[in-house]
């Protein structure tokens, strides 16, 4: 039940999205909208942001962001989402959207390389790589959401796995 309340809230958030920036969205809005009270809103988010949040990680959790087919299908996915995408990107508010995917890619690359490297921690260099691949990934994945309707994501994952760090690459597929 908790399950399909979210996912309730969640499409109502997306479609009052498609209508205005998430700026202008409020949590009275929602509630009005999806025809609950405040403290079912609250009972399952603690704003706004972790409803967009809780949308976007929705999304990203099954995608294998080591697999060039599970990367292109995740944008794929995010190009027919593309009001909800528009908005994440284009949120500036203090505690934007953007700034959590960002993190949260920054954690999985993080992950996955200590467990391939058998390590609990990373050197300065691999972790600023990792950084520095995520803000490069998500900046190219912003441009091609919003401005690329030619190139198919499958191009655009294969020229993002090719920009790799080399001795990122050398974690992650060796």
């Amino acid at each position: 039940m908790a399950e399909r309340t979210k996912l309730w809230i969640a499409q109502t958030m997306k479609r009052l999205l498609a209508r205005k920036p998430l700026e202008k969205i409020y949590v009275t809005e929602i509630c009005k909208a999806a025809e609950i009270e405040r403290p079912t809103f609250y009972y399952h988010f603690i704003d706004k942001y972790d409803l967009m949040a809780w949308i976007f990680f929705q999304d990203a959790y099954d995608t294998d962001i080591l697999s060039e087919k599970s990367a292109a299908g995740s944008m794929n996915r995010m190009r027919q989402d593309y009001i909800f995408y528009k908005r994440a990107y284009e949120d500036n508010s203090t505690n934007p959207m953007w700034s959590h995917m960002l993190e949260y890619f920054v954690a999985r690359y993080t992950e996955i390389a200590r467990k391939k490297l058998g390590t609990t921690t990373l050197d300065t260099q691999t972790q600023y790589s990792i950084r520095l691949y995520c803000y490069g990934t998500m900046g190219m994945t912003r441009e091609w959401l919003l401005n690329d309707n030619i190139t198919p994501a499958e191009t655009v994952v294969r020229m993002m796995f090719n920009s790799m760090p080399g001795h990122l690459r050398d974690i992650f597929f060796s």
